[in-house]
């Protein structure tokens, strides 16, 4: 895709069918080292950001923005982390997580660190997840909202019981070296745009998934982009 080459990656399958092909390093990194990206509309190119920066908000949702801004890049309002969260059948599941107002944990006692932690023993950091409503994709209720699983409002929370139920998404590599989120309370939605707008400060939420299948339409996908190259072409260019 670009004029370097790639580390090819094609026996590495992420989330569905398709294969991750060597110009899909963000994916990768995205995915598999849980790197934070920029997640880039097909569309028109601009990115995914908190409405909220502030890590004390927990009801506000997801715009589009297509310049970015200072106040944004100091904040990491435009990084995600696709963080993984389970399976889903064999499917692995992912929490979508936003960089943005990223709390600091307490740090832990010794006796909780001798006692292991499953890994290196720090506290991880809280971020704030991509919740879909209960109800969606309805009209009045087809939002997201971006909050601890516990500060969330009562619709964003699961319904049988476990907050993370409503903020668990498919993540699916396209044919074409794009991302697609769909949420495992609604396997018919897609995370897209309201009135499929997907203009500057367009409102990010669930709509129809009209195609049927896990990888979506343009309208609906998303380039990761890592930090260093957010500003690199995202559409492919076949000739």
């Amino acid at each position: 895709m670009y004029t370097q080459e790639r580390t090819a990656m094609a026996n590495l399958v992420v989330g569905g069918p398709v294969a991750v092909n060597s110009y899909d390093n963000a994916i990768v990194a995205a995915l598999v080292e849980n790197r934070p990206v920029m997640l880039v509309h097909a569309f028109n190119g601009g990115y995914l950001r908190p409405a909220e920066l502030k890590a004390e908000s927990h009801d506000k949702g997801i715009q589009l923005s297509t310049t970015l801004d200072p106040a944004t890049k100091d904040e990491q309002g435009h990084l995600w982390y696709i963080t993984p969260g389970g399976f889903f059948g064999q499917r692995p599941l992912y929490f979508l997580e936003s960089a943005a107002g990223q709390a600091k944990p307490k740090p832990a006692d010794a006796a909780e660190t001798e006692a292991g932690r499953g890994d290196d023993g720090t506290p991880k950091p809280q971020r704030r997840r991509v919740t879909a409503h209960q109800e969606a994709p309805k009209s009045t209720a087809d939002t997201v909202q971006v909050g601890l699983p516990g500060k969330v409002g009562d619709k964003w929370r699961g319904k049988n019981g476990a907050a993370e139920d409503t903020q668990l998404w498919v993540v699916t590599v396209t044919p074409w070296g794009g991302i697609t989120f769909v949420p495992i309370t609604h396997p018919d939605a897609i995370l897209g745009f309201k009135d499929h707008a997907v203009t500057a400060g367009s409102e990010a939420r669930l709509t129809y998934n009209w195609g049927g299948d896990f990888t979506g339409t343009v309208i609906n996908t998303f380039y990761p982009r890592l930090p260093s190259e957010w500003n690199v072409p995202y559409h492919h260019v076949f000739t």
